[in-house]
């Protein structure tokens, strides 16, 4: 009857211990050789408010963790398992843990944890010797001192340049002149090069050709032509040929709209004249640039004095 009633309370007390500690710690080994790895776990009869520990390992160190797996969640519990290793071999005190549940403290077992060594088979081990110190290789941080110095050298060298460079500036090249007929005839001939008449471009033609003639009126005889319409260039003309004595005939003024007018025709009017038609305008027009050229009184009296002594 006294063993049944001990029997009863100890079974009691030890459903009370099991109820107040819900926490438990388990390892699948505890015996590993240096570099080998264990799993620790800690498992807690609950599934809420649950707190796990940061491991605190054996107070010298030699015992390492790996690696603080997340929590696994279990029908009526949860579960943290934690991978292990040491490099020293020895026995190890893993101490108790602390968990917290629902704000309340409780403690894991501790556990032992033997680490042995590797034996080593020297007779069947082949050695080797002992390899010469290697250097490591250069990186950019080991002349990025040298960096700092190549910046003062940089500017000497470019203010030295810069002096020496200064005296041996190039002379500008002369620009030669070319009188305003020579360059108006030399345009003539290029846009004869272009073909333009066999590619049955009439309209680029005629704009070409009547540019030539306004650019050399506008360089040589000072009239503004580029901007002026064919009738008032003719009118502009007219007004400076009777102030001013020009001395530009009226032959070929007349010429000269002919030309600027079946242009406007060609260009505004679509018009479409036959190639003779445009052959004789670009012929017309070179005869026109060749006598707008202004004779001037001083130029008249020699000529007229040649003329003199010859009869």
């Amino acid at each position: 009857m006294k063993k049944q009633i001990v029997y009863i309370l100890f079974f009691i007390s030890f459903v009370g211990y099991s109820q107040e500690n819900p926490v438990s710690i388990q390892a699948d080994t505890t015996f590993i050789r240096i570099g080998e790895q264990m799993q620790l776990k800690i498992a807690v009869n609950e599934k809420t408010n649950v707190v796990f520990p940061k491991l605190q390992l054996d107070s010298l160190g030699k015992v390492e963790v790996l690696e603080a797996m997340p929590t696994d969640t279990l029908k009526n519990s949860l579960e943290k398992h934690y991978l292990l290793t040491s490099f020293d071999s020895g026995v190890y005190i893993i101490p108790q843990q602390q968990v917290i549940v629902n704000s309340k403290r409780f403690l894991t077992d501790s556990l032992m944890l033997r680490v042995a060594t590797v034996k080593v088979d020297t007779a069947k081990q082949k050695m080797f010797p002992i390899k010469a110190i290697q250097r490591e290789p250069k990186v950019f941080d080991d002349y990025k001192h040298l960096f700092w110095w190549l910046i003062p050298v940089f500017i000497i060298i470019a203010i030295i340049l810069y002096f020496v460079l200064k005296k041996k500036v190039k002379k500008e090249i002369p620009k030669v002149y070319v009188a305003p007929i020579q360059e108006a005839l030399q345009r003539l001939k290029e846009l004869d090069d272009k073909h333009l008449l066999e590619q049955n471009k009439i309209k680029i033609y005629y704009s070409e050709l009547t540019d030539i003639v306004r650019t050399y009126i506008e360089k040589d005889i000072k009239i503004p032509a580029l901007e002026s319409t064919t009738n008032e260039l003719i009118e502009t003309i007219n007004d400076f040929n009777a102030s001013s004595d020009l001395g530009i005939s009226k032959e070929t003024i007349g010429q000269l709209k002919e030309v600027l007018q079946s242009a406007d025709m060609v260009k505004f009017a679509k018009s479409s004249p036959i190639v003779e038609e445009i052959k004789e305008h670009r012929n017309l027009s070179e005869r026109i640039l060749q006598s707008l050229k202004p004779v001037k009184k001083g130029e008249e009296e020699p000529i007229k004095a040649a003329e003199n002594e010859v009869e």
